[in-house]
């Protein structure tokens, strides 16, 4: 049996992340010595509340990932989480680490024993997918993601906040039962970098579900010494534990500043000719939820709860889907598409649709794009959400003729006039083929 020792490093770096703007990093943990350019780049976040962002390589958010690489991070996590918090490293870890650090296609299988049956939290948006991922290393347990949606005549069953983000509100929507129970919960996220969201809803968890045990799972750990205290100091007001598992530990400190204007020049949309298709795929697990025209979901998100056993024959669904979608590809290279919350379904169906494809996402987050070495977003794509115009969405990082078709998958039916900003700014592509893959 392997184990990974937590060993303090203290190494330092220096980002230079814009003129006038640099954060500055120590590393504290790696265990698993992970290049930290295997992880993130860095950009300057458009949002007064936090001037930085680390942009991850592993989540399939913001820069395109393959998508085995946003399952194998999950399961690393989970390696990390059994070593940590169960002290029973999993047998497979260092073939594990290995395929992961060597992108190659390493064991997907799920290794936690049905003994370890938690309930495992997805932090929205960004870590939904990760979220889901982790959960799928269980043979036994729940999972559910956190959303900033907001559903008409429900009432949430709990809701807490997130200071730092661009959007601040969190909401969960799944059955009081599921919760009633002391089952230990375990919270991933992709970063905590003050662990005030996490500590929001373990206060607001606590309040109508108590329990003795949480967890907090996440790729990057940037909490300061004052920051881990207030962990400390709510295990000592609530009676409980609460464990954090990471794959680095350090902190991150932020050095100038700039005054950063939201507005950014667009680029002119050329005179450019997309062919764009629409491909419904069937729901299999419709899921009614308020009584607005949001209504229908596929309850294979997680969005409301899924157990090991409904993930299992969601697997199989999303595997049929991909090779079903792997026909109406029409070249070498092909970029999958999630829209939002919506990241996990389309990251695991890519994974079944041959060579050469990848994945990433919207997003609500505006970033400061600029052609700039080694900067998390070199060009930003702007457009109201497709399924909110209330909400803007960017997209990052896809150059010109980088593929020869991309499949945009929503987790509703949508229609041409509701993605028409989006298709005229991905005409900067110059991608001729466009395909909206959409669940109903």
């Amino acid at each position: 049996m392997n184990t990974h020792t937590s060993t303090c490093l203290n190494r330092m770096f220096t980002y230079n992340i814009l003129d006038g703007l640099k954060v500055e990093i120590t590393i504290q943990q790696n265990p698993y010595e992970i290049p930290l350019e295997d992880l993130f780049l860095m950009a300057a976040r458009v949002n007064k509340k936090r001037s930085f962002l680390f942009v991850s390589k592993v989540l399939g958010k913001h820069l395109p990932i393959k998508p085995i690489v946003g399952m194998q991070v999950g399961f690393l996590l989970a390696a990390r989480y059994m070593e940590v918090v169960k002290a029973t490293p999993p047998r497979d870890s260092d073939r594990l680490i290995s395929s992961f650090k060597n992108h190659t296609k390493g064991y997907m299988e799920a290794f936690i024993e049905e003994q370890h049956c938690p309930i495992v939290i997805g932090f929205a948006e960004t870590a939904t997918a990760l979220g889901h991922a982790f959960f799928e290393a269980f043979r036994k347990a729940d999972f559910f993601h956190t959303t900033r949606e907001w559903f008409e005549g429900v009432e949430p069953t709990i809701t807490f906040e997130e200071e730092h983000s661009h959007a601040t509100s969190h909401r969960v929507y799944v059955e009081k039962e599921l919760l009633e129970s002391n089952r230990e919960i375990i919270l991933v996220d992709d970063e905590i970098t003050t662990g005030k969201t996490a500590l929001n809803i373990i206060r607001a968890l606590h309040e109508k579900f108590p329990r003795k045990t949480y967890t907090v799972v996440s790729i990057l750990d940037w909490r300061s010494h004052e920051n881990e205290k207030r962990f400390k100091e709510l295990e000592q007001e609530l009676g409980i534990t609460i464990h954090t598992v990471s794959l680095v530990k350090g902190t991150a400190t932020e050095i100038g500043g700039i005054d950063m204007d939201e507005q950014v020049i667009q680029e002119s949309i050329p005179e450019f000719s997309q062919h764009v298709s629409f491909h419904r795929i069937e729901n299999p697990d419709l899921i009614k939820i308020g009584s607005s025209a949001k209504g229908g979901y596929t309850r294979y998100t997680g969005r409301f709860g899924l157990t090991s056993k409904e993930n299992e024959e969601a697997t199989n669904w999303m595997k049929k889907v991909g090779e079903d979608l792997a026909g109406l590809r029409t070249g070498k290279r092909s970029l999958v598409l999630g829209a939002g919350e919506f990241m996990y379904i389309p990251m695991k169906v890519s994974s079944y649709m041959g060579e050469n494809v990848f994945y990433h996402s919207t997003t609500r987050s505006p970033i400061f794009p600029t052609q700039r070495e080694k900067y998390g977003a070199k060009n930003r794509f702007s457009f109201l959400n497709p399924e909110d115009p209330s909400i803007q969405h960017y997209l990052y990082n896809i150059s010109e003729n980088q593929y020869d078709d991309i499949f945009i998958f929503f987790e509703k039916r949508v229609d041409k006039s509701q993605i028409q900003g989006m298709l005229e700014q991905l005409k900067r592509t110059y991608i001729p083929n466009i395909r909206v893959v959409y669940i109903e």
